[in-house]
Parts: C-alpha cells; sequence; structure tokens
C-alpha cells in the first residue's frame, strides 16, 4: 500500500467552492484502479481555516504516478481543482507505516 499526501492550500475565501468541487471530483479518483481510499481533513488551527491534507492510498505508486496522472480523469480533476491552491501543493508518496502505536 502506498499513501499519497497533499497539503492543500485553498485561497481563503473559495474554501467552500472547493469542497462543493471536491465532491465532484472525488469519483474521478475513486473509480481509478488501484485506488483504496480518500480522506481530506482541514486544518483546525487558528488562521490555518483554508489548508486542507489529502492523503489517497493506492495499491501501488504507479497507480498515481502512471494509471491516474496519466489519465482523461485527471484531466478533469486538474480543471476542477487546481485553480484553488495557493501555492500549489507538493505531493508526496509514503510506504507501508514503520511503526504503529
Amino acid at each position: 500500500m502506498i499513501l499519497e499526501s497533499a497539503l492543500l492550500d485553498v485561497l481563503p475565501g473559495r474554501e467552500e467552492a472547493f469542497l462543493a468541487a471536491f465532491t465532484q471530483a472525488r469519483p474521478l479518483i475513486a473509480g481509478r484502479p488501484g485506488f483504496r481510499s480518500l480522506e481530506l481533513r482541514r486544518c483546525l488551527d487558528e488562521g490555518r481555516g483554508s489548508r486542507f491534507l489529502l492523503q489517497v492510498e493506492w495499491e501501488r505508486l504507479e497507480d498515481h504516478t502512471e494509471g491516474f496522472r496519466r489519465s482523461a480523469e485527471y484531466q478533469q480533476w486538474r480543471e476542477l481543482l487546481h485553480h484553488f491552491y495557493a501555492p500549489f501543493p507538493e505531493v508526496e508518496h509514503y510506504g507501508e507505516p514503520l511503526l504503529r502505536a
């Protein structure tokens, strides 16, 4: 299992529009081969209500980097969501947990 993680800094004042667009975009990623699950969380810290944490579980790294990112669904994902971010998020991928408590 691979965990994709991205901090999404949404333009202030655009949070509700972003959440509505994300609701539309979710099926585009959820239907892709290798997709396991997705979580989107909003930051609770004062002054950070425009920051969201996106975590997506994939079967393999290639399911995201090649399968999803090279798909027509990703082009739709980009059109729906990418104009909300400033700066553009850095996406990272993580392997299996090394420690769990």
